[in-house]
């Protein structure tokens, strides 16, 4: 008798909150919250199909240095040293520059000793050539004298001058800022003009070098920005030239892209987006509004009263973080570019600043 009263007093009172649920106002139930999203315009751009070709980043200043006298090395700069520029990086024992230097000083110094005697004695000739006719062939002869003496101090003293060349020369100097990425000679192993010593890169003048085809020539011009993608980022590179000048076995045309602030190493892998047809204005948004479905692709867009509308688009050409749409869209439409992932077409949105959390 008690569990029948029991079961009885239970389905009164579920019959009571059902009651009370029906008799209250539709109002009254709290509507759900607006889902916070981050917008953006869709906008008219300029933008251009484009090809991805492999690139290297390298140093506008790289060389190997190399002798330019002849000796045995003394000292060569270590590797991953860092130089500035017309700092030594090597240097040549200079021994014999030395003496040579020396002999050549003293040549200089016997040959004025000549000309000073030589000049003496054409004064006093001429004084006794109004005299006699002797002392004006002796003139003559020393005058001869004094100017082949001339001509042999100016040849001393141009040899003076390319010893003391040589021995600037013996110690090799860095040509720019750099550092140090190979020794080719050491310390105690001879050196022949020309013969290189050490390699140098200059690390912070760095630029992409890429390959292109020829039908990439017409839409490429020097000063122009492009799109570099360095692992999962995209940044924009000024175009310092395109060699209009194929290489012969491969037929590509050497282009080279600066490299836009950042920390890059030599040799690092790059990605340049090289355009295949001249810009067109297109209605562009961010590649981050797209909603990828199997067999659709679609964005939210928000309308005048803050609520998300599925709008079906075709893609176009993309560039850099924008791609090209068509649908039922205008420019000047806020589009949801985060926050969209769970949004259900027509659910009010609120609406934040890209740097708020959602």
């Amino acid at each position: 008798m008690q569990d029948v009263l029991t079961l009885f007093f239970r389905c009164q009172l579920l019959t009571g909150l059902l009651l009370m649920l029906a008799l209250t106002p539709v109002s009254a139930i709290a509507a759900p919250a607006a889902k916070p999203v981050v917008v953006a315009e869709a906008t008219l751009r300029e933008l251009a199909p484009v090809n991805w070709y492999t690139g290297t980043v390298i140093s506008r200043e790289q060389a190997r240095l190399a002798a330019e006298v002849s000796g045995r090395m003394l000292w060569v700069a270590e590797v991953g040293g860092e130089i500035e520029k017309d700092d030594v990086v090597a240097r040549i024992d200079d021994t014999l520059l030395q003496q040579e230097h020396a002999e050549r000083k003293a040549d200089i110094g016997r040959i004025n000793a000549q000309l000073g005697f030589l000049k003496q004695e054409a004064s006093r000739l001429q004084r006794l050539a109004k005299q006699n006719n002797a002392a004006k062939s002796q003139l003559e002869k020393t005058v001869s004298e004094r100017l082949a003496a001339q001509s042999e101090l100016k040849a001393s003293q141009a040899r003076e001058q390319r010893t003391n060349e040589e021995l600037k020369r013996s110690k090799l100097r860095a040509p720019f800022s750099g550092v140090v990425t190979e020794r080719l000679l050491n310390a105690g192993e001879w050196a022949d003009n020309g013969t290189a010593v050490v390699a140098m890169t200059d690390p912070h003048s760095l630029e992409a070098q890429s390959w292109v085809s020829v039908s990439a020539l017409p839409f490429i011009d020097a000063g122009e920005t492009i799109d570099i993608k360095i692992d999962d980022s995209v940044y924009r590179g000024l175009v310092r030239t395109l060699v209009p000048v194929s290489d012969l076995r491969s037929r590509l045309y050497e282009l080279r892209v600066e490299m836009p602030p950042g920390h890059w190493s030599v040799g690092q892998s790059v990605r340049i987006a090289v355009p295949t047809q001249r810009p067109r204005e297109v209605l562009a948004v961010p590649r981050d509004a797209l909603v990828l479905r199997r067999g659709s692709i679609s964005l939210y867009k928000v309308d005048a009263d803050n609520t998300a509308r599925r709008v079906a688009v075709t893609t176009g050409i993309a560039s850099g973080p924008f791609i090209e749409v068509s649908g039922d869209l205008e420019a000047g439409d806020q589009i949801i570019i985060r926050g969209g992932e769970r949004i259900r077409p027509g659910q009010a949105v609120s609406i934040q600043q890209p740097d708020q959390p959602l």
